[in-house]
């Protein structure tokens, strides 16, 4: 029954689906292509089967008379049913060699057709061979295929560059359980320990347990911010956005508000100018969120009593939001790492009870690009920072033909 089941599983392979055919298509077009000459070869001569006579057989006397010879027979025919005869004969071997020469070439484009196949087929072998080394943990193995620049060669380098971008999502989706298993650790052990040692400790004093309690406070916060990170993440990867028109000066103005008491805490004075006019079309829940990020970086690295700037406005077809704060400011070395997930440039220009989820940068950027957009920094040391999101301004087509890039400098100006 094995042997029957593997014979059954080989007809319906591809290749022999492939051979049969070619040899089927090929069998058929010589037939017709014999036929044909078998029947014009037919019409154009006269051809059939000899018609002889019988004649009795006769024999001359010595005086010149004819006697039969009782009994002895021959059979005679004229020229032309002989010559007919004849053509019947040929068409007969025509037929004959015909039959002989379609079940040669029956068998042989069988073996041509087995063998090219088989040639043809040769990347789908590697594509199933190397999707069968294909491992959840390893993504490394690729097809690599060889040979002509055909269909199949095009199959199997798109599906390797598939397999560079799944390898890259695993490892980015493995560093990041790592980063964040890591971050979330500090805060759990921090909570565990002042919950074990004051909280749960009934001779502990007001004062310790107050101080716990502000600790633990502040721990939780801090995951908050890392979780509402992750989701934003996760939101944004599910492709789940959902595009509206957003008039940007009440988008920044209803933003801004949400962060006036925070900043009131630290004496700090959010100054708003939003031109009225520059329309995008955005989730608003996305982008609030990416401005968000920014707003907290600001009003957390932002010294206290200083000023922090959010704006809004349109320039060549894109329309910006720009926070600009006085804090300490970002080397132009460390620019661009600021973008890195969980990266941090300098951990004590901010006090733990301050510092971010080491995220919300990261998100902001993919906000921004997945609405065609770019997230851009201008920062000098000392003198603070500003983050800049652009994004198509769809207000007015008369505006003029938009650039392929948003313009590269500060639209607030140099500081």
């Amino acid at each position: 029954m094995a042997g029957v089941g593997s014979a059954w599983r080989l007809i319906h392979t591809l290749r022999v689906r492939m051979a049969l055919t070619t040899s089927a298509w090929l069998f058929a077009i010589s037939g017709l292509i014999l036929l044909a000459l078998y029947l014009a070869l037919q019409h154009s001569i006269d051809a059939r089967p000899l018609d002889p006579v019988t004649v009795r057989k006769f024999q001359r006397k010595s005086d010149g008379t004819l006697m039969y010879k009782t009994g002895e027979t021959f059979q005679a025919a004229d020229l032309e049913s002989v010559q007919q005869a004849v053509n019947q004969s040929t068409l007969d071997m025509l037929r004959n060699y015909s039959l002989i020469a379609l079940a040669v070439i029956s068998l042989i484009s069988l073996l041509v057709g087995w063998f090219v196949a088989g040639r043809m087929l040769r990347p789908i072998d590697a594509i199933t061979s190397t999707a069968n080394r294909l491992r959840a943990t390893d993504l490394s193995q690729r097809i690599r295929a060889t040979g002509p620049d055909d269909e199949l060669h095009t199959l199997a380098d798109t599906l390797d560059n598939l397999l560079d971008r799944l390898d890259t999502a695993f490892r980015a989706e493995r560093a990041l359980v790592a980063d964040v298993s890591h971050e979330l650790r500090n805060p759990v052990a921090v909570i565990q320990a002042n919950v074990e040692a004051v909280l749960a400790d009934d001779r502990a004093s007001p004062q310790e347990r107050a101080d716990a309690l502000a600790i633990v406070s502040r721990q939780t916060t801090r995951m908050s911010r890392l979780l509402d990170d992750l989701l934003a993440t996760a939101r944004r990867r599910s492709g789940s956005f959902g595009d509206e028109r957003v008039d940007l000066h009440e988008f920044v103005t209803d933003v801004t508000a949400e962060h006036v008491l925070l900043a009131t805490e630290r004496s700090l004075d959010l100054a708003v100018h939003a031109s009225p006019g520059p329309v995008i079309y955005a989730d608003p829940e996305s982008l609030a969120r990416a401005l968000t990020n920014l707003l907290g970086n600001a009003l957390r690295l932002a010294p206290e009593g200083s000023d922090i700037t959010i704006a809004a406005g349109s320039v060549e077809g894109w329309a910006w939001i720009a926070v600009r704060d006085e804090g300490p400011g970002i080397a132009e070395a460390d620019q661009q790492r600021v973008f890195e997930r969980f990266r941090r440039v300098d951990d004590s220009i901010s006090p733990s009870s301050h510092r971010g989820s080491g995220l919300g940068l990261t998100i902001a950027r993919q906000i921004v690009e997945s609405h065609e957009g770019r997230l851009v920094l201008h920062s000098r040391l000392d003198v603070g920072s500003t983050f800049v999101i652009w994004l198509p301004d769809r207000a007015d087509a008369s505006r003029g033909v938009r650039s392929g890039q948003p313009p590269e400098q500060d639209p607030l100006g140099e500081r």
